[in-house]
């Protein structure tokens, strides 16, 4: 979620990035007067920690005023206690966590964004990114707007401002068709709470009820940390607009068509959480299966790569009957990643993080499961670690498919220089990065495994065809 001056930055850091995906952030709304809502939000942005953790942030209303708490860092770094908030009579709330990027990053970037207009307060969080950030950006500066952040969530609020009308439904009717890409917004006035997705369905957002109360999401974990029960995914292009007479329903933008992050289902949702009406782990674990039936291999023992890639290896083990061994640790005290300024310190990062374990290795032919390859450069540091831990053979397996363009709807891969698919072929990235061998799940055995229609979901990623 960033401009197109933060992206020129990233691009000219990458090689300093660890070899994943950056998901955009998880966002929280819940609209529950006479609630403790500060620690119910706190609580559920713990449950969306793993989809950011460069900052967090906490926006209540009380009624009349918008009061807002955010900074860099992990949620408990953010809040190490509500004394600040707690004494708000909160009628709503809107929780951000946002997710973490190389260098760079400015505490005014940190949501929800707090802006007081001429109808009054807003709050907004964001997950997504907006392709038309820097056209809009450049507009809306001719016009005398004037920037607070280098985030693209900003421009909703000037639009907003600028072209809005009385209420907020209005002024949004009026603005959405001005962004193209991938979004999904909760907004905070002093007495409504707002949630919508693009009419693409690109990120994810549910509705929930606690009791007789309405909550929004990213990811229904959310919801079961706080002991809410899931309705329903909002869909494509709906806005639902949640007040003290209850819930709204609007088809805000047409939707021709959905195009859910098939990545959410891969690497970014928790294993808990259901989208689209499947569990994740199940998903996860079909995906394993139908890696080991495209690629199965003559090997000793399977393991995973922590944590994204425990169920496909369980399942990829299960299906090829081998035993399934914790074979990598991982260290869970590494919160934010961090970039050390120094090559010879940036090298030993991975092994920081993870560590082979040498008595369930050592001389045995190893099936290594890995959600995904971005760069190369884990992969290859991954490989080294088992052989040099004693493995007589490293056997790659992705359960996804190979990564050949970038993403422009939030994902932190921007350019085809840092995808190693798209400049190599298979055997030449198995070289690359050292694998005995290296087979990738198939674009239908993806599909197979989620269940759902293929035009339901962006596929960009590795196919080359963009939805929007």
């Amino acid at each position: 979620m960033s401009s197109a001056s933060t992206s020129r930055r990233r691009r000219k850091n990458n090689s300093l990035r660890k070899d994943k995906m950056e998901e955009a952030c998880g966002v929280f709304g819940i609209y529950a007067p006479g609630q403790d809502l500060l620690r119910l939000t706190n609580y559920a942005l713990y449950a969306l920690q793993h989809r950011g953790q460069e900052s967090a942030g906490i926006a209540l209303s009380d009624g009349d005023n918008i009061h807002l708490k955010k900074g860099p860092g992990l949620v408990s770094e953010v809040f190490p206690h509500l004394r600040d908030l707690e004494d708000i009579p909160a009628v709503a709330a809107i929780g951000h966590v946002r997710y973490s990027t190389t260098g760079g990053t400015r505490p005014e970037n940190a949501q929800p964004l707090l802006i007081r207009y001429r109808h009054g307060s807003l709050a907004v969080a964001h997950n997504g990114n907006l392709v038309n950030a820097a056209e809009l950006r450049d507009r809306l500066e001719k016009e005398g707007s004037i920037f607070q952040t280098t985030t693209d969530s900003e421009l909703i609020t000037h639009l907003i401002a600028r072209y809005g009308y009385n209420d907020l439904e209005s002024s949004l009717k009026g603005v959405l068709p001005y962004l193209h890409g991938a979004y999904t917004f909760l907004f905070l006035t002093e007495d409504k709470l707002v949630g919508l997705r693009d009419p693409y369905g690109i990120r994810p957002l549910s509705l929930g009820r606690l009791n007789d109360h309405y909550v929004l999401a990213s990811e229904t974990c959310a919801f079961d940390t706080i002991g809410a029960e899931m309705i329903r995914d909002i869909n494509p292009g709906e806005m639902v607009v949640i007040t003290r007479e209850g819930i709204k329903s609007t088809q805000i933008l047409p939707s021709h068509r959905s195009a859910l992050c098939i990545f959410e289902f891969i690497y970014f949702a928790r294993p808990d959480s259901n989208i689209n009406g499947e569990n994740v782990h199940l998903v996860r674990k079909k995906l394993g299966r139908l890696l080991a039936r495209e690629h199965p291999v003559a090997a000793d023992i399977v393991t995973g790569v922590p944590d994204s890639s425990l169920t496909a290896a369980s399942g990829f083990a299960e299906e090829i009957g081998l035993p399934y061994e914790m074979g990598l640790i991982k260290n869970r005290y590494i919160g934010r990643t961090f970039i050390q300024p120094r090559q010879e310190i940036r090298n030993i990062g991975v092994q920081l993080k993870l560590n082979p374990v040498k008595k369930v290795v050592e001389g045995k032919r190893v099936v290594v499961v890995d959600d995904s390859i971005v760069r190369g450069t884990t992969s290859k540091k991954l490989v080294n670690m088992f052989f040099k831990a004693g493995a007589k053979e490293v056997h790659m397996r992705i359960s996804s498919s190979a990564i050949i363009s970038p993403c422009y709807y939030g994902i932190d891969m921007q350019t085809h220089e840092e995808l190693v698919g798209s400049k190599r072929k298979i055997e030449e990235i198995r070289q690359e990065i050292g694998a005995t061998s290296l087979g990738y799940l198939s674009i239908q055995g993806m599909l197979d495994s989620v269940g759902l229609p293929p035009e339901d979901f962006c596929l960009a990623c590795f196919s080359g065809e963009y939805p929007i």
